[in-house]
């Protein structure tokens, strides 16, 4: 069993009132009991969840502690116990998470919206798996919502609540390549190297994006699933740099070696539980050139 507490400053199965946005209104009570009571859905969560497991590429025999995003009436969590894992799940639904409570399901749960990030401490994890519900946070439901700002505070939390060779499995449905770009853009500028796994991309229907993520090192990027008949036209695979990205054209993009540049950096490391200097007035000053 796992003891002591794994949050920074909030208790397992808390509750408090929210942001909501898209997810949080199209599930609630009715929609919740209907999906979880699918027997369709039941199938389908089940199968996505063991692909994203095995993704993961966790020891053979071994149990770990893993964090499901968007973990709703604990389907996923369902599998993850019969494969003899320990898990916490975080939804911003609480009719969801209700259902997952009348379930007794086997993992904690936690009332949060991922877009405010993981209020875990560093290292907690040995892998994070999420099935349909990352591209949640590529919706603007606010006008103080950023999507670009939500994506980045996520998977920087996300990292480093994340040991260090561990993995992240994301399966998502993008609209489009631009939102694509944007939610890997993102986690790569929050320090994840990786990319995206696509199952069967000849297929309407079963067609599957994963995105794979590798917190800290490099690993060898998976192969979809239906890549020995594909044509070679289509890409199944689209690996990323492990290096942290920055694109030209990306709002709100700091310049590099400038002191807002210099404070991101600090405060991402200071959220990866590393040492950082005190912020001064002389942080990120530019010296004058020695003759």
């Amino acid at each position: 069993m796992f003891t002591g507490s794994i949050l920074t400053h909030l208790p397992i199965r808390f509750t408090t009132k929210i942001f909501t946005y898209a997810a949080l209104e199209f599930y609630n009570e009715d929609e919740a009991k209907k999906y979880s009571q699918n027997s369709r859905m039941i199938e389908i969560q089940t199968q996505m969840s063991e692909r994203a497991v095995e993704l993961l590429g966790l020891p053979e025999g071994q149990a770990c502690f893993l964090l499901d995003v968007g973990c709703g009436s604990g389907l996923s969590g369902d599998y993850l116990t019969e494969e003899g894992h320990y898990w916490v799940g975080v939804d911003i639904s609480s009719a969801m998470l209700d259902v997952a409570l009348d379930r007794e399901v086997e993992g904690d749960l936690l009332l949060g919206d991922m877009g405010h990030g993981m209020p875990f401490r560093p290292g907690t994890f040995d892998g994070c798996v999420s099935i349909s519900a990352l591209q949640w946070l590529c919706n603007a439901d606010k006008r103080s919502h950023s999507p670009p700002k939500r994506l980045y505070t996520f998977f920087s939390t996300l990292y480093s609540s994340l040991a260090r060779g561990s993995r992240a499995v994301f399966q998502l449905y993008p609209e489009n390549s631009e939102q694509l770009e944007l939610i890997t853009s993102q986690a790569m500028r929050a320090g994840f190297s990786g990319g995206i796994v696509v199952d069967y991309p000849n297929s309407t229907k079963a067609k599957k994006f994963f995105l794979c993520l590798f917190a800290g090192g490099t690993g060898v990027l998976p192969k979809g699933l239906g890549s020995e008949t594909s044509d070679r036209t289509v890409a199944n695979q689209v690996q990323y740099s492990g290096q942290r990205c920055r694109f030209n054209n990306m709002k709100g993009k700091s310049v590099k070696k400038g002191r807002d540049w210099i404070m991101e950096k600090k405060d991402r490391r200071r959220r990866q539980g590393k040492d950082v200097r005190p912020d001064t007035k002389y942080t990120g000053r530019q010296r004058r050139p020695h003759f």
